[in-house]
């Protein structure tokens, strides 16, 4: 919810801060690995690195330098070839892309003439700069971007690049397994969160009845006991579409996951270990939520009932921005910006729950639900149609809550993910959910 008595500078400074941590950001995950790591294709699902490293700057340049400070264009020519409406992502290793040193002089120039236009800004009477909306969307484009980067990470061959302390260990989560939440009206979306996007706007009133929802997201050791009870040899548990994809592609596992004898391990970044049980389940696609859901006798939540869990506090009858309120996330709060290159066990961050007790709704996984992305009562596309209308319909599922390799910036309890449902190499687990009556 914006300050009233957030100024110019304070503006300026939260602006300043966001887009020197993407930067940071992205610095480590383009530094930690040499040329030909950059420049190569790891994944037909994904774009080479040297790629994500330029198109951060030309965004940047195109909506800070040109829309914003209505500078002359730097490069005009590489326009096309980072226009991610262009070229789909199997076809960028063929593209006259920036090598990688011209590419880090690129992005660092745009940056300075940038951090020189937002001295420059007023934060109000143009839509775009109101209360610094371009910078914390450019902010938050970077942070996507650097989340990509880190699933080419997980994505790519050879030694581990990466690094970063696990999460505390934490005593076995022992509360309940569920938590009602009450039926009746509730605030979804927004209309006042200055950075906000298009797609999570405008505020309305949702009417959701009574359900109950996991406590915490299903766990690896949930998930294997459907993969031991056959979960992925019996139709009955998938969706058509389901069925045929996992038996077309042999899906039998979540990604990265293989079986040891009686155990099973997992690629993590380039190393393999044991699958910890007591994390969240990760790179399931939404299918197989979808199968586990039904498999446990219950289902995966909408997403007005996901947000309801995550932001509605009965005592009031008001919507927070997070589950623990309205402060922005802190440590204690979510694991989240990449600080673990994990999900923390389930039952962590007792700080970050919500109102009727439910946790980790922020940070360590994506959690898939079962609502088509859809626009909102009054919804309109800003500041173009790319960024959310074009998505809308029934082929992509929405994921909310952010992962552990999502930044602060760009997640809160309105904050809007979609992919499609075959999508497994997304930072994406899920919790399901069961209507009151069952």
């Amino acid at each position: 919810m914006t300050d009233p008595a957030l100024d110019a500078e304070a503006l300026r400074e939260r602006a300043v801060a966001s887009l020197i941590t993407a930067r940071d950001r992205t610095t480590l995950l383009t530094s930690c690995v040499d040329g030909p790591d950059l420049t190569a294709q790891h994944s037909p699902l994904m774009s080479p690195l040297v790629w994500d490293l330029a198109h951060i700057g030309n965004q940047e340049e195109q909506w800070l330098l040109r829309a914003v400070g209505g500078q002359e264009a730097i490069r005009p020519e590489i326009d096309s070839v980072y226009d991610a409406f262009e070229h789909p992502r199997a076809e960028r290793p063929k593209l006259p892309l920036l090598p990688p040193e011209e590419a880090r002089r690129y992005a660092s120039d745009v940056r300075g003439r940038a951090l020189e236009v937002l001295e420059g800004t007023a934060f109000h009477g143009e839509r775009l700069t109101e209360a610094g909306f371009a910078f914390g969307m450019v902010a938050q484009h970077e942070q996507q971007h650097d989340e990509t980067m880190l699933i080419t990470h997980q994505l790519r061959s050879g030694p581990q690049a990466l690094t970063a302390p696990d999460p505390q260990p934490v005593p076995l989560f022992t509360g309940p397994s569920e938590v009602l939440v009450p039926g009746g009206p509730f605030t979804m979306g927004t209309s006042d969160e200055p950075w906000a996007l298009d797609n999570e706007r405008p505020a309305h009133r949702r009417e959701v009845a009574p359900f109950h929802i996991d406590t915490t997201p299903v766990t690896n050791a949930a998930y294997q006991a459907f993969i031991e009870d056959g979960g992925y040899d019996e139709p009955r548990w998938w969706t058509a579409e389901g069925w045929a994809h996992i038996r077309r592609n042999s899906v039998t596992a979540p990604l990265f996951w293989r079986r040891d004898g009686g155990r099973w391990l997992r690629r993590r970044f380039g190393a393999t270990e044991a699958v910890p049980p007591d994390e969240p389940v990760l790179h399931v696609c939404w299918y197989e939520a979808d199968a586990y859901a039904r498999w446990a006798g219950r289902r995966l939540p909408t997403e007005a009932e996901w947000e309801k869990a995550a932001r509605h506090n009965p005592a009031g009858d008001r919507s927070a921005r997070y589950p623990w309120g309205d402060a922005d996330p802190g440590p204690e709060h979510a694991n989240l910006g990449q600080r673990h290159l994990r999900p923390a066990p389930a039952g962590s961050y007792p700080d970050g729950e919500s109102p009727l007790g439910v946790r980790q709704l922020i940070g360590d996984v994506w959690e898939w639900t079962s609502s088509d992305f859809l626009p909102y009562p009054g919804f309109r596309a800003f500041p173009y149609k790319e960024y959310s209308e074009v998505f809308f319909g029934t082929g992509y599922k929405v994921l909310r809550g952010g992962s552990f390799a999502v930044d602060a910036v760009a997640c809160r309890g309105t904050f809007r993910n979609w992919d499609h449902p075959v999508r497994r190499q997304i930072f994406s687990g899920f919790r399901t959910a069961r209507s009151e009556s069952l």
